[in-house]
């Protein structure tokens, strides 16, 4: 149980440290289009995120799929523009019109999932298990993801919803705003 608590802890950091501001970012842009009373759908497509994180985690850790790290690190903040960029041609938020997102967040997780794969590989002791410790990571990213959509949609309900920002200004703004940042993180880390 004590590997759990560890590896538990490092699904949080993942998402809650400084250094995972590509992943916070990625959860905002994606999360944008949502409100507060969507929240149930909101959980779905985290934990679709978090369902393709983990196989490719998996599948990386147990060395059956290699991508060079350079790549990843480029590939991670371009899921990023994409995601904000499909925000900006949505024009009617009805659950139909939001199912791309599902999608998005599965497949997106797949590319998310390879960047943390060597600091797991590193970090598994030999005799140790990888299902357990990757049971208590993804715990630990769900519980922060969902710390950080609360807040999200606590901002949203906030600014929609109480002070009445047209829906589709807040999706614009939130989405050019990640965009910018993302968009400086890949041309920074564009593999040479």
């Amino acid at each position: 149980m004590n590997d759990f608590g560890f590896y538990f802890g490092l699904g949080w950091d993942h998402i809650m440290s400084p250094d995972a501001l590509d992943h916070i970012l990625f959860v905002w842009v994606l999360t944008a289009i949502y409100l507060l009373r969507n929240w149930r759908q909101v959980l779905v497509l985290v934990t679709a995120f978090t369902v393709g994180h983990s196989i490719t985690l998996a599948l990386s850790t147990l060395n059956l799929l290699t991508v060079p790290g350079e790549w990843i690190e480029f590939l991670i903040p371009c899921t990023i523009v994409f995601t904000a960029l499909s925000n900006v041609f949505i024009r009617d938020y009805t659950p139909r019109m939001l199912r791309l997102n599902y999608v998005l967040a599965l497949f997106f997780g797949l590319v998310h999932g390879l960047g943390f794969a060597n600091t797991l590989r590193f970090l598994l002791v030999k005799g140790q298990s990888l299902g357990w410790s990757l049971f208590g990571f993804n715990l630990g990213l769900e519980a922060g993801q969902l710390v950080v959509v609360a807040v999200i949609l606590l901002l949203s309900w906030l600014l929609v919803e109480r002070l009445k920002a047209p829906r589709r200004e807040w999706v614009l703004f939130v989405s050019a705003a990640v965009f910018g940042l993302a968009l400086k993180m890949a041309l920074e880390r564009l593999p040479l």
